[in-house]
């Protein structure tokens, strides 16, 4: 167990990280829009609120933006449902999606301002981030001569992370079975051990993950995924203390099934923010 402590001391190093602090990723609302390939235009969510973060009513921010036209179109608008334009808009004329992602406005209406036209076209509802990163879609062929758009669908990416999860726990167990060959772990039966616990502890974890990544971002992802990793050493290490022993062909060896849990465990914590990063459907 002494060679478990400075582990179990790094993470308490690490979890003081700021993770509360007012840094590191916002929660966001992201909307793609078809049907308006061939038009100019600007989009901002009007919010419920009249300030939110940064982003205010009452503050000035012509400064902010080099168009100071379409500003001025923007915070003349009057919304008949009293929702507020604070700020914050985008030219989306290029790549069809608009981001706010620094405190937007948790319950919001799309607005798109045509500035050849002089005309907006606003949502009739009133629509509200469902999740950290909120992904809509709305096709607004019909926006520029109705002056409404139609009602906006939730295009959360479910795809990428059921593909990012599966990905990351086959990619993880792989690693944990191949390090079992290496510390000598190699009859069948502890094999199977080590297979079942591993698969049983890193389905639980990345689900835990990726509902408190959905929920939460990315810094709480990180923040959680250290304390959890080192609660499945611990679970781990005791199942291997007491099973591993069992089926090993050479009874008198030194075997280390606490030091093989912390070595597994470490390797699986840093493949697993490593595949975070690269896979798709986290970060």
């Amino acid at each position: 167990m002494k060679r478990v402590l400075p582990f179990l001391l790094l993470l308490t190093l690490l979890i003081p990280m700021t993770a509360w602090a007012d840094m590191g990723p916002k929660p966001s609302v992201n909307v793609a829009f078809r049907g308006l390939e061939d038009e100019t235009y600007y989009v901002t969510l009007l919010s419920e609120t009249d300030s939110t973060g940064p982003w205010s009513h009452s503050q000035e921010y012509r400064d902010y933006y080099g168009d100071q036209a379409v500003f001025e179109a923007f915070n003349g608008y009057e919304d008949p449902d009293g929702f507020y334009f604070i700020g914050c808009y985008e030219d989306c004329s290029e790549d069809h999606t608009f981001s706010w992602t620094y405190y937007p406005p948790q319950v919001f209406k799309v607005l798109v301002y045509f500035p050849k036209a002089d005309t907006f076209a606003v949502t009739e509802g009133t629509y509200e981030r469902y999740a950290f990163d909120s992904y809509f879609k709305v096709n607004a062929g019909s926006a520029p001569e109705t002056g409404l758009l139609a009602p906006l669908h939730k295009d959360y990416p479910y795809g990428q992370e059921i593909l990012s999860l599966a990905a990351r726990i086959l990619l993880t167990l792989a690693a944990e079975l191949a390090l079992a060959f290496v510390f000598g772990f190699r009859a069948k039966g502890q094999l199977k051990v080590i297979f079942w616990v591993n698969l049983v502890t890193q389905v639980i974890l990345n689900l835990a993950l990726n509902l408190i990544n959905y929920q939460s971002g990315s810094m709480a992802f990180t923040f959680h995924y250290i304390w959890m990793e080192a609660a499945v050493f611990a679970l781990e290490g005791l199942v291997y203390a007491a099973t591993l022993k069992k089926w090993d062909k050479k009874p008198h060896r030194k075997a280390h099934p606490w030091v093989y849990s912390l070595t597994a465990n470490g390797t699986s914590f840093i493949l697993g923010l490593f595949l975070a990063h690269q896979i798709p459907g986290i970060f």
